[in-house]
C-alpha cells in the first residue's frame, strides 16, 4: 500500500536550479555561436584578399606587393580592430602567402 504521506513534495529550490541549468546552457551556446562567427569572418576574409590577388595576377601580371594595395584597389575593408593580416611577398609571380588572425 501507498500512503500520501511518504510523497516527497519538490524543494523550493528546484526552479532556482533548472533556472540555473537553461541560463548555463543559452550562454554556452551563444559563445560557440560567437567563436563560430568570428572563424568564419577569418576564413573569408583571408578568400577575399586571396582573389583580389589572383586577380590582380590575372590582370596585372603580378600579385600586389602589399595588402594596403588590395585593401586600396579591390575595395576589401580589414577591420584592424578585429583582425591582423600576415601579407608576405616573396617574388612577384608567386603566390604570396595570406594569414588572417583575429584578435
Amino acid at each position: 500500500m501507498c500512503s500520501l504521506g511518504n510523497i516527497r513534495k519538490p524543494s523550493a529550490f528546484m526552479p532556482v536550479f533548472f533556472a540555473v541549468i537553461v541560463f548555463g546552457a543559452f550562454f554556452a551556446g551563444l559563445n560557440q555561436a560567437d567563436r563560430a562567427s568570428g572563424a568564419e569572418g577569418v576564413r573569408l576574409l583571408e578568400e577575399a584578399i586571396l582573389r583580389a590577388a589572383v586577380h590582380s595576377y590575372a590582370t596585372a601580371g603580378y600579385f600586389p606587393e602589399s595588402v594596403d594595395y588590395i585593401v586600396e584597389n579591390y575595395g576589401i575593408y580589414i577591420d584592424g580592430t578585429r583582425y591582423v593580416v600576415h601579407y608576405d611577398v616573396f617574388a612577384a609571380n608567386i603566390l604570396p602567402v595570406i594569414r588572417v588572425f583575429e584578435i
